[in-house]
């Protein structure tokens, strides 16, 4: 057992660093080649860039963060110059400030130290919060393993193509991430007043949070009495935020839709995993029943105690729901099937089990889930006998599987649920309650 454990350790390091230096002497030359060839503009290329430039000019100097002055001057910094619709190479997306006001509040503390302080410390606040929300999950799902386990979920995790595209991007879903399992976590543990503030502070990407907002409603429906405090505790959260950036910018809600109406019409509409992969007529009907799908059961479970295996099951199932259906298909925002996949390997034997059919399912997940991995082991191999331009021609093999994968773990979520392990206590004082 020992001996398999240093195997399985040795493994994750090579997927790790492979995953590493690929990103870095693979995929961003590439990328660089490919944008001085066509001659398009490269600057800081920070995420984070445009909400901290539009921070720091509101509350230092108080200008619209959503005019288009603002705007240009985030093109300058993001791309190191404004973007020239003559251009037909440059890019589409125009880094407006598209985000909800009150994401001014969490960048407070940074808007007074210059962008490269900013940049250093943001990236490490993201190891570590990425880090640790793998940790909550583990807890959240009543997971007992050794910490050797819990270093590899931690070193895997932060060694997926996922997190290393929102570390690089400095991408604030990863913020987002984090926040979502530490409220997962705090309702676990019956703190239901956290969990509701954590879940309100994560709607600074609504998006990411409508469908976890509406799974709160229904799962404090099945004991009103008892879990009302998780959502009070998150819609005043949402209201006080709200009201707060009113004070600071009255009528920013209007602005703030503008502004992603035109974030959709100037990137050509958002599209989701299953408009990508069945077209976008299909994919919309095809959304629709899974969110349909997705309600029916939860309200089925609303009543799961939340130390019980359906509890952990149906916000793990809200996750990935989120992820197929949302209208954007970036990597990064995979890191929010972590619990998924965490339900899925510890019902792994089961499902492995159960038919020849949820074999070839959960086959070919693992495949689909390793496949970056695999593909950034064998590109750093064939670096080391093979140009490296023969080598970045294949930049893209990592990410071959990158729709497949949120398919595949709700399909193989959806099957697990017949095989849900058995509620793991979380609290040691049920009986006397």
């Amino acid at each position: 057992m020992r001996k398999r454990s240093k195997i399985g350790l040795l493994l994750a390091l090579l997927a790790a660093g492979s995953m590493w230096i690929y990103v870095q002497l693979i995929l961003i030359p590439h990328q660089r080649a490919e944008e001085f060839a066509k001659q398009r503009p490269r600057g800081n290329l920070s995420d984070l860039y445009p909400r901290w430039l539009g921070a720091r000019e509101l509350l230092l100097h108080g200008r619209h963060p959503y005019g288009s002055d603002i705007t240009r001057e985030i093109q300058i910094g993001y791309y190191g110059r404004p973007l020239d619709p003559s251009r037909p190479n440059d890019p589409r997306d125009q880094q407006a400030f598209a985000y909800p006001l009150y994401v001014v509040f969490l960048l407070a503390p940074t808007v007074k130290l210059p962008f490269a302080v900013v940049h250093t410390i943001f990236v490490w606040l993201l190891f570590a919060i990425t880090a640790a929300s793998v940790l909550l999950w583990l807890t959240a799902i009543g997971s007992s393993t050794s910490c050797n386990a819990k270093f590899m979920w931690v070193l895997l995790t932060l060694s997926s193509f996922s997190a290393v595209q929102g570390l690089k991007l400095q991408q604030l879903s990863l913020v987002v991430a984090g926040l979502l399992a530490g409220s997962m976590c705090c309702l676990a543990r019956r703190h239901f007043v956290w969990a509701g503030i954590l879940l309100g502070i994560a709607s600074i990407k609504p998006q990411l949070v409508a469908l976890p907002s509406l799974w709160l409603c229904i799962w404090v429906l099945g004991s009103w009495r008892e879990r009302r405090p998780a959502l009070w505790g998150f819609l005043l959260t949402v209201a006080a935020l709200t009201s707060a950036g009113e004070l600071l910018l009255p009528g920013w809600i209007g602005e703030f839709r503008a502004a992603c109406a035109d974030y959709y019409q100037y990137t050509g509409g958002g599209k989701s995993v299953l408009d990508v992969t069945l077209t976008p007529a299909v994919g919309r009907i095809v959304s629709v029943i899974v969110v349909g799908a997705f309600l029916f059961l939860s309200w089925r479970v609303r009543r799961a105690p939340e130390d019980s295996a359906e509890f952990q099951w149906s916000f793990s199932l809200c996750l990935a729901v989120t992820l197929v259906v949302i209208p954007m298909f970036a990597p990064y925002n995979q890191l929010l099937l972590i619990p998924a996949a965490m339900m899925i390997v510890h019902s792994i034997r089961e499902l492995w089990q159960k038919s020849s059919v949820t074999r070839l399912l959960v086959a070919g997940t693992a495949l689909a889930v390793m496949f970056p991995w695999i593909g950034a082991v064998l590109l750093v191999f064939a670096s080391m006998f093979l140009s490296a331009d023969v080598v970045r021609r294949a930049w893209a093999l990592p990410l071959y599987s990158n729709f497949a994968i949120p398919v595949l773990l709700l399909a193989l979520l959806l099957v697990s649920r017949s095989v849900l392990p058995k509620p793991r206590i979380l609290r040691q004082d049920t009986a006397a309650e």
